[in-house]
């Protein structure tokens, strides 16, 4: 797992021609951006990487795990990421990778 500040240290350990606040304001705004976006229903496409958009639940009934009864779950709009094609077959090559590394250790 990987936290915000993490990703911020990194970006600036690659690029030390940037100023540690540059980076994580310019990681910000970005965040901000795309949170925006998804407010206004807009979808957020980073080529290779992936897809944010928005997916709409309707209201349902659902019941109370540990009672069992039954109760209303209001409607509300979640996010939702797909991820890029380049993205799945990175993460699919490395972990082939990383699988024949731990059996042939």
């Amino acid at each position: 797992m990987m936290i915000k500040s993490e990703l911020v240290q990194r970006i600036a350990a690659a690029n030390q021609h940037l100023l540690h606040k540059d980076v994580e304001q310019i990681v910000n705004v970005i965040l901000e951006e795309i949170t925006d976006a998804l407010a206004r229903g807009d979808r957020v496409e980073l080529r290779g990487f992936g897809a944010f958009t928005v997916k709409h639940r309707a209201a349902r009934r659902g019941r109370n795990p540990r009672t069992g009864e039954p109760v209303l779950v209001e409607e509300k709009y979640v996010p939702f990421f797909k991820t890029g094609k380049e993205l799945r077959e990175r993460l699919n090559r490395d972990g082939e990778e990383a699988e024949f590394n731990a059996m042939n250790a």
